[in-house]
């Protein structure tokens, strides 16, 4: 994958200002240029790419969500940027709970374990499929993108 000239200029002209904060420094630059890579349709990363992905950056450090939550493996830079706070927070929470369980059950088990007593009915595993479905995600993209 390479960059057009003009977008390659663009992109370090922006990355080295001020405003580029660079909070995870490295992980951050690669995490930059990967998903440019990835949502680059003609195998050039250009200009339009690198406007959106500024755009992106500048909206995540200007809200302080900076810190690296784990929601840009498994969610679409639209996805991310359509997730209030609260909810980014809370599925943040939800795939690292994910990531260091063997199965959905055990993550259901952790994850909704003060309200077992209280219910019915203690399928934990499927009350979380039906969580991540909401986001557009299922239990094999999740550990896929660890």
């Amino acid at each position: 994958m390479t960059f057009n000239k003009e977008a390659r200029d663009r992109y370090l002209a922006f990355a080295a200002t001020p405003d580029a904060r660079w909070t995870g420094n490295f992980r951050d630059l690669a995490a930059s240029v990967t998903r440019m890579a990835t949502f680059s349709s003609k195998g050039r990363i250009d200009g339009p790419c690198v406007a959106a992905e500024v755009a992106r950056l500048k909206r995540l450090w200007s809200t302080g969500a900076a810190v690296d939550d784990g929601l840009d493996s498994v969610l679409s830079a639209e996805q991310a940027d359509a997730l209030d706070p609260f909810d980014r927070v809370q599925l943040a929470h939800v795939i690292r709970t994910c990531r260091s369980s063997r199965s959905l059950s055990e993550a259901g088990r952790t994850l909704f374990a003060a309200s077992l007593a209280q219910r019915a009915s203690s399928n934990d595993a499927d009350r979380l499929r039906k969580y991540l479905q909401r986001f557009g995600l299922s239990w094999r993209a999740v550990q896929d993108h660890e």
